[in-house]
């Protein structure tokens, strides 16, 4: 994309300050407990009182509007068509590079999404699931391309979006292991009747069709709503390698942890394995296949340093 076109994309967007995105919460201060908000935060990363507060409220209050207008729409076109059609979840898509917070937003967000009016069933599944087992990925040679778009079953993943978006009371999702670094195999997510469901991974709103047979959708084609997280990445990196570092002293030390390698790895040394890994894998990955979905999102949050959110971009 030339820059020509980057900046007539970004005319699409309508920039807000933090604290004229703050501006629009007309006085609703979260209920959040700090114990809540100490259980969705990340393990490296804080959430503030002032953050749910000025970025996250206004956020969830735009989210709870569109999702008012999407039972509307459904009611009305009830009535248009004389027949009653089953009204289907409410699908919120989250994505942005490793170490960004996605996971920390689509968490927040839905702890507060389960606070609005109706008070709807939400659940967060991430897409970290639909990963191909790794015994499929060292069969395929693709064990260090973990996590690009080739690593994930995207059948599958629009298999169970469809059956969301087609009113099935109970859907089953597969879950993934970040200790083992692995699918777990015996174990599923079961989704009944949500209301809303949040779709968190690097990948969602992505649009690349290279394999055979690809479905003819996307992943995106299902959201009712999409959330782009980023930031600068000399900052992700920094929290890449700060993530590392933490894990290095807790869940690397797990004999079963795929990661146990590590265990023993000074400062020095726990510093130059992060940044060769993202460097070789989650640096390119950002770059080629991330990063370019940032323009497709409705809205994007822009992180500084301490992760805390400087400007919002809202699609027009």
């Amino acid at each position: 994309m030339t820059t020509d076109e980057l900046t007539k994309t970004l005319d699409a967007f309508t920039r807000l300050t933090r604290k004229e995105w703050a501006s629009l919460n007309k006085g609703l201060r979260s209920n959040l407990t700090e114990q809540e908000r100490k259980e969705i935060e990340g393990i490296y990363e804080t959430i503030s009182a002032s953050e749910v507060n000025d970025v996250y409220m206004p956020l969830s209050e735009l989210l709870y509007k569109r999702m008012y207008h999407n039972v509307k729409l459904h009611q009305d076109m009830n009535e248009f068509l004389q027949r009653s059609r089953k009204r289907v979840p409410f699908i919120i898509g989250i994505a942005g590079s490793v170490s960004v917070g996605k996971s920390t937003t689509a968490r927040l967000i839905q702890a507060l999404a389960k606070r609005w009016p109706n008070q709807p069933t939400v659940s967060l599944v991430t897409t970290d699931g639909f990963l191909y087992p790794n015994e499929v990925l060292e069969e395929r040679g693709l064990m260090k391309r973990k996590g690009f778009p080739e690593s994930y079953d995207i059948r599958r993943l629009i298999s169970f979006l469809t059956e969301l978006k087609s009113g099935v009371n109970e859907v089953e999702a597969p879950v993934y292991s970040h200790l083992t670094y692995n699918i777990e195999a015996a174990q599923t997510q079961k989704i009944v009747q949500p209301d809303v469901v949040i779709v968190e991974g690097i990948n969602v709103l992505q649009v690349n069709r290279k394999g055979k047979r690809m479905p003819p959708l996307f992943v995106s084609d299902f959201f009712d709503y999409s959330i782009y997280v980023d930031a600068d990445e000399e900052d992700i990196i920094s929290w890449y390698v700060e993530r590392f570092h933490l894990l290095r002293n807790t869940a690397f030390q797990d004999p079963s942890s795929y990661f146990h390698r590590y265990k023993n790895l000074d400062d020095k040394e726990a510093t130059e394995m992060a940044k060769s890994i993202w460097h070789s894998i989650n640096g390119v990955n950002l770059e080629k296949n991330i990063k370019p979905t940032r323009l497709r999102a409705d809205l994007i949050l822009t992180k500084g340093k301490q992760h805390r959110v400087e400007h919002i971009q809202l699609r027009k």
